[in-house]
């Protein structure tokens, strides 16, 4: 298998690049191993750590508070010599904090970010989806990921914000792609400069002409007893809307458009009943999660999983994909099933107190995209010189391309 390429300490895995392109397998291995293991992720700030690989123990420290995300940002600064760019202003949000913090930003963006603002924004979404389609006329190949599924969830954040679409490309970090350009996945210190700059610059605005969005109702989100956000926990918020809005439902889309065209079986039931569509997505979401690993955490004291004690102070990988696989849950798991009763079990968006308050944003997404693909293109598939290629990152599972033929 390619998963291991050299061992550094007793009991100590070295992933291999090629890695990326067969995670389950590694995965697999590791769980049917039992317990957690240690490894260290290829990339150019690799992170020694324990990685999680069952459900239950997946599902158990996602909500264990002694894992910690506050503790966990500050040291993977300083693990990787982080020494410049915008820091608080745009990483001081819900997805880096603990309790008592953690729940007085929960607590106040939950009351801005509501199901029903969701709810309001699917005739937009449906707009969007046919006017990306609609530039297609008259052609018969497509790029999916950078024509369709990078495009989609940017203009859904935008009007999410109340913001121009004519600025699209400054809030654009996923820069995965086979031509030599940024292919981790991650947000340069010029970027997210960038996307601070422009944030702050909107905030005025909304500040200045308030509206119905969502910045405008961060301002004036408050609860009883408590202080309104500050500057930097608006774009902090603003800033985790945009990367994890839009990474993730980038590679939920691609994901689930290759997965369907590889099982010709599934795609047919599907199209046959679209009433299945909702179950689909949480198959999906299962089978191919958008993000292979939780957010990093690392143990703010001993942490005992079965016979393995998690060090104070060692960083702790919870593995989504290995989780979402797990035979002791899903039966015959590695079988990509529609009709899987009991797949919206997946920890794709996470467990407990970190679970993505974004979840069902881009489950809508996902539903309205793959409805009109599937329903304006009744020949759509893959093209046939087609090889799926991955991003190199261990915490986003999404391929580099997904060049697709329309009839």
């Amino acid at each position: 298998m390619p998963e291991i390429e050299t061992s550094a300490a007793p009991g100590m895995r070295t992933l291999a690049p090629e890695f990326f392109d067969h995670p389950h397998a590694t995965y697999r291995a590791w769980r049917e191993g039992g317990g957690p293991r240690q490894a260290r992720y290829p990339g150019p700030a690799p992170v020694e750590g324990w990685v999680v690989t069952s459900y239950a123990d997946a599902k158990e420290l996602l909500a264990d508070q002694r894992l910690s995300k506050n503790g966990a940002v500050q040291r993977f600064g300083h693990h990787v010599g982080l020494t410049q760019g915008p820091g608080s202003a745009l990483f001081s949000h819900m997805l880096n904090t603990d309790p008592p913090h953690h729940t007085r930003l929960r607590k106040l963006v939950q009351k801005a970010f509501t199901q029903r603002r969701t709810a309001t924004l699917r005739p937009a979404i449906e707009t969007h989806v046919a006017r990306l389609m609609d530039a297609w006329e008259g052609r018969d190949d497509v790029e999916l990921i950078s024509e369709f599924a990078l495009p989609l969830p940017l203009a859904v954040v935008f009007d999410l914000f109340g913001a121009s679409d004519a600025d699209h490309e400054t809030l654009q970090v996923r820069g995965n792609t086979l031509d030599g350009g940024q292919g981790d996945g991650e947000v340069s210190v010029f970027t997210a400069d960038s996307m601070l700059g422009y944030l702050r610059a909107l905030l005025a605005l909304k500040r200045e002409e308030p509206d119905d969005g969502l910045l405008s109702a961060l301002v004036e989100a408050r609860a009883e007893g408590e202080e309104a956000l500050s500057e930097d926990e608006i774009t902090s918020m603003a800033f985790l809307l945009v990367i994890a809005g839009h990474q993730t439902t980038v590679n939920l889309i691609a994901n689930g458009i290759h997965t369907l065209l590889t099982h010709p079986d599934q795609l047919a039931l599907l199209r046959a009943d679209m009433t299945l569509m909702p179950g689909a997505v949480e198959e999906l979401l299962r089978y191919e999660s958008p993000s292979a690993l939780a957010s990093l955490r690392y143990a703010a004291e001993p942490v005992e999983v079965g016979e393995v004690t998690l060090g104070k102070g060692e960083f702790v990988h919870i593995s989504l994909l290995g989780a979402n696989r797990d035979p002791r849950v899903f039966a015959e798991p590695d079988r990509f099933d529609i009709s899987r009763e009991n797949a919206a079990k997946h920890l794709a968006f996470g467990h407990g107190i970190h679970h993505c308050l974004g979840a069902p944003l881009a489950r809508l997404q996902a539903e309205i995209a793959f409805t009109q693909l599937l329903s304006r293109y009744p020949g759509l598939r893959l093209s046939e010189d087609h090889e799926p290629r991955w991003q190199a990152n261990p915490r986003h599972r999404g391929l580099l391309a997904l060049p697709l033929r329309l009839t």
